[in-house]
Parts: C-alpha cells; structure tokens; sequence
C-alpha cells in the first residue's frame, strides 16, 4: 500500500493528525504546485516539506542559514529514520564528498544547505546530475531588504526558478507583514505561489510593556516571578550584555551571555548550555536566537526597544513553543527611540530604505503606547483582527 501524507504523519513523525493549513500545504506541493507559508514559531512549519519530500521522488533541497538549525534538524531527521545530510562549513572535505555523492546517486531525501553554497557552479553542477523533489526556502524573509535580517545571498535563489522550473518551491518564515510577503514573492520569482497565512496568534504568551524607570531593577522584579525558569533577555549593545549578565550571576541567577563579539567555541558552549540544562537565563544581543529549538523557555525580556514590530514579534515568540504559558515583557523609553532613530539615519541604506525603517519603527513605538490589547493591536500590525485577550497587562 502506498502511503497518503496522513499515514507518513502518523507512522513517521507520530503526530495524529495536520493542524490548521498544513495538509493544503502538503497537497500543493505533492501536486507540483509552489507555497508561501507564513507560520507562527512552533507551528510545524518543517512538516510541510518533509512530508512531500517523502511523497517525491529525488532529493528535497533545503535552503537554511543558520548551520546550528540545520545540524538539529538532519539528527531530528535521522533518529526517525529519514535520510537526511547537511552541506557546511563544518564537514571536512572528505564528508562533504560523501554527502555529495549519497545526494547525486539518490541515497538521501533530504539535504540542508546554506543559500551561498546552493549557488556555487560545483553545487549548481551537483543539482544537474542529482533528481530534485522540492526546494524549501527556509527563513524566507532574510530575502527581504527591507527587513531586519536581510541576508544578501538569499536574492540570488530567483535562479532556482529559472534553472530548474519544473521543480516545486516552498518558502517559509514565522514573521512577515504585508509588504514583506510581497518582497519575498517577487525576490523569489514565486508569483504563481500559493500564499498560507496561519494565524499569528501566540494565545500562551503574556505581553507586558513598562515604560523604563530603573531597568536593571525592573528586569530583576520580573525575573523574580519566573526563578528557576529558562528565558532570554535581549539588550541592544554587547557591552549591556556583558554588564546585565554579570549582574544577574551576581543575584544567584545562572546567567550566560551572547553576542557577536565572542569567539565562536564560547558562543557554541553557552548555547549547549542554554539548550541541554534548566533554568538558565541567556543575555543576548540579536545575534542569539534564529533557530533556536527550545521548547521551553518560559519568558523573553527587552531591556532595550527593538527596530521593529516583526522584531519583537519573532524575538517574543522564542518563549512557549511548547504551549505551556509563557510571558514577554519589555521595558521602553524615548531614549531606546532616539537611539533607533540614529541608528537608521546613519546607516548606508538609501532614503527609501531609511522612510520603510522609521516607518517600522513607529509601529513600534504605537505599540508601546497603545491603550488598546497588547495583542490585538499586535496582530492588527499583521493583518489580523481578535478580541481581547483579557491576558495582557492593558486588559488586566
């Protein structure tokens, strides 16, 4: 008996059932057909690629930028059972021939490659020889130049279309407003996609807003509520970092910093750390937390304003994936949007770019001073009517 994408999700994955769009999401691609798939955090988005990766024939090519997210997932992957390999920097060159070789003779049904190592000639050459079941394009808004992790390799994965047209596209992202959407479509030549937007509801998670007073003691009387728990606390600069770390290890918290100015072994143990052990508070700046897979982090903090409402929407949903409650809390001051405001004027970015970042951060900054439901006008930034939420600290 051939198997349905019900009997893979059951028997494979052991899940009962799809939730919300993902069996539509699998169908189109099963059929040929390309996807956008805009999904919150935790909401399955790899599902919706692996299942017809399994239904095609070949190989399913995935698209990601982070080589953490990529080596958690292929050894997700194998313990199912599943022929998964990843292409990076971090295979010396004899497995990096193994891979390739396993990925043109048919071993494998699913690689992850990084976006500048997909457009190389050796693996362009490497897709010719090689059947190709999919492509998946995951954190599809790094295409985006407007946005805030704009990754210039990704606009090079248009090609993918022209090269190879007949092989189906799904790109993915858990964060993108309208326009966005619209980027990542014509960035990506997916404009025959069709477009699934799951609800960017994150019911769980419990929004709070303080205006800034004395921050280092208002982040320490919330984290008081949420001792012995797992969470991240984001600052703007990698000084803050270090300083706010140190102060939390000082108050009996197990407090790690992270930030781009480490060395890489450093950052790599104070992930393990935060991944593998209980209650640890990691102090980051920006650079922590894209694919990171830790179901139970019950709280995010900022201590500093992000740069946009995608931002904060992408960084509060690090907390709860695993749908148990879980809160967000942020403390805010003119000084954060001063200092934003500086930022963009003195960035390289063109006036058009400049007008799109002030007009995210505005947003931003409504949302601070919104004396409606935190979540209403949250959702409302994408799109999205609700009720009240009766949760957040405005309703309460």
């Amino acid at each position: 008996m051939s198997d349905t994408p019900l009997s893979l999700l059951n028997r494979v994955f052991g899940y009962p059932a799809f939730r919300g769009e993902q069996a539509a999401i699998v169908d189109t691609l099963v059929a040929g057909g390309d996807a956008l798939v805009l999904m919150p955090t935790g909401g399955g988005k790899s599902l919706c690629f692996q299942i017809p990766a399994l239904l095609r024939e070949g190989c399913a090519v995935v698209v990601s930028p982070l080589i953490a997210l990529m080596q958690d997932q292929v050894a997700a992957l194998k313990e199912l059972g599943i022929a998964a390999e990843f292409l990076n920097s971090s295979l010396d060159g004899a497995a990096a021939m193994r891979v390739e070789r396993e990925f043109v003779t048919g071993q494998l049904k699913l690689l992850y490659v990084a976006p500048e190592r997909l457009l190389t000639p050796r693996f362009q050459s490497l897709l010719e020889q090689a059947r190709v079941a999919l492509f998946a394009i995951d954190e599809a808004h790094c295409v985006s130049q407007w946005g805030h992790d704009f990754r210039p390799e990704y606009l090079g994965l248009s090609a993918l279309h022209e090269r190879f047209p007949h092989v189906p596209r799904i790109a993915l992202t858990a964060t993108a407003d309208t326009a966005t959407r619209a980027e990542i479509l014509a960035r990506l030549d997916l404009g025959a996609a069709r477009v699934f937007v799951a609800s960017f509801d994150r019911s769980n998670i419990r929004y709070r807003i303080s205006e800034k007073s004395e921050p280092r003691r208002q982040l320490l009387d919330f984290l008081g509520e949420h001792k012995g728990e797992a969470g991240i606390v984001y600052c703007s600069t990698r000084k803050k970092v270090e300083e706010t770390a140190d102060a939390l290890k000082q108050t009996g918290f197990t407090a790690l910093a992270y930030h781009g100015g480490m060395d890489n072994d450093t950052r790599r143990r104070h992930q393990e750390k935060f991944l593998r052990e209980d209650g640890v508070v990691m102090v980051a700046t920006l650079a922590f937390g894209m694919g990171i897979d830790k179901p139970d982090v019950r709280f995010v903090a900022h201590l500093d304003l992000p740069r946009s409402v995608e931002g904060y929407y992408q960084e509060t949903g690090r907390a709860g994936r695993d749908g148990e409650p879980a809160e967000a809390w942020m403390a805010w001051g003119l000084q954060d949007v001063v200092t934003q405001r500086r930022f963009i004027d003195e960035n390289d970015a063109d006036d058009v770019h400049k007008r799109s970042a002030h007009g995210k951060l505005d947003a931003l900054v409504g949302l601070c001073e919104a004396a409606n439901c935190r979540r209403v006008a949250l959702l409302n930034y994408f799109g999205e009517a609700s009720q009240a939420c009766g949760n957040c600290d405005v309703c309460l």
